[in-house]
């Protein structure tokens, strides 16, 4: 049988956190798997629970963190040297970036006979100035070289590795898109939704409009506050999900925009996020850059129209005007969406129908599983 030591950046609420542990679990008992990873952040929730729900053993690398840290990244490096050694995986498969720098470093220096890397994001706009973001994508470069294969999880992601920044070769890159557990999503939805709008103070005749992730400025509140200040409509309330950096600039640009008080409710972080999405009418993404945004893939689940910037691979996961309206990065555009969708309950409801089952068509953790069967397989045959 072999093994696969799947290596993540940290533990916390996302993505990449559930693309590993149903990987982990959906490949056994096909493929051995050891997963591994650093502690979530500050303002950050835990995502250990998924593994535990799963039933997933697995273990934390306190030294793995998301920042540059030299005497941290060294530890941390010698440390998944020693796993390696002690595991012998036949496949090192890394997630998102400190874990992709360090985990594939230290499989080639082991040996190790098939490399690979998932890119859920990444670095290389809107981050850093110029001079670091360039040499961030040298490091890319020189580790895409010696890795057997590249993941991307979007047609636009990887377009942008293999084209605009030139990370790795197109021939090297795979496209495999992010899978979920959707069935959740529609499951009780009127008792959810009844429950969480009961919870904080959401009538039936109130649109909700939620925004769900980090607190951060890749994240770009600023537009969605904005944005939300100019709808004519004062039966819309803003939802605020999520936590971090940026939560008291978040307050700030609320009270400079002169929203009032009780239009918003700030909620932190969610983990059941769909009895969340449940007592949503329209979900918001206002990023400067993404990878595959995962609360668009669980709001058109769930029967949620969107409205999101035109960033990273936004389009691979939203039909626009069908599953939901994607707009350029500017306030007025924004508020016109939000709008369009909040004077229409009939449109709503239409888009809802369309995004379930476009997300249940393509974003299935059952075909996540078995995309990456084929490619482990592929790539063990020609070691």
């Amino acid at each position: 049988m072999p093994k696969v030591l799947r290596i993540i950046n940290r533990f916390n609420l996302g993505g990449p956190t559930y693309n590993a542990a149903y990987l982990t679990a959906g490949l056994s008992p096909e493929f051995e798997t050891m997963l591994i990873g650093g502690l979530h952040d500050d303002g950050e929730i835990s995502s250990t629970y998924i593994n535990d729900d799963l039933g997933i053993e697995y273990r934390t690398l306190p030294m793995l963190q998301r920042s540059v840290n030299w005497k941290k990244d060294r530890a941390a490096y010698r440390e998944i040297r020693e796993i390696i050694r002690e595991f012998k995986p036949d496949i090192v498969h890394t997630h998102a970036s400190k874990a992709g720098a360090l985990g594939r470093r230290a499989a080639f220096k082991e040996g190790v006979p098939v490399v690979v890397h998932t890119f859920h994001g990444h670095v290389f706009a809107h981050y850093f100035g110029r001079l670091k973001t360039e040499a961030y994508k040298n490091v890319e470069r020189s580790l895409a070289k010696k890795s057997s294969a590249i993941i991307a999880i979007s047609k636009k992601q990887k377009e942008e590795l293999c084209q605009d920044h030139r990370i790795a070769s197109a021939q090297k890159t795979v496209v495999i898109p992010l899978g979920f557990d959707l069935e959740r999503f529609q499951t009780d939805l009127p008792n959810k939704r009844k429950d969480f709008r009961k919870k904080w103070n959401i009538s039936e005749d109130q649109v909700a409009i939620g925004i769900v992730g980090r607190f951060a400025p890749i994240k770009n509140h600023h537009l969605f506050v904005e944005a939300f200040s100019k709808l004519q409509h004062d039966n819309t309330i803003a939802v605020f999900i999520g936590d971090g950096t940026e939560r008291e600039n978040i307050e700030a640009w609320i009270r400079d925009y002169q929203i009032p008080p009780e239009r918003v409710r700030m909620c932190s972080w969610i983990s059941n996020v769909d009895w969340a999405l449940a007592g949503l009418d329209i979900l918001a993404l206002s990023s400067l850059n993404e990878g595959t945004p995962v609360s668009l893939i669980e709001a058109q689940a769930t029967g949620v129209p969107v409205v999101s910037t035109d960033v990273g691979g936004v389009r691979d996961v939203v039909v626009h005007e069908r599953t939901g309206l994607i707009v350029e990065n500017q306030s007025e555009a924004f508020t016109a969406a939000l709008s369009q969708l909040v004077t229409s309950p009939e449109l709503r409801r239409k888009m809802g129908i369309d995004g379930r089952d476009w997300a249940f068509k393509h974003f299935t953790k059952e075909r996540l599983i078995e995309d990456m069967k084929k490619l482990y397989h592929q790539l063990l045959s020609s070691v």
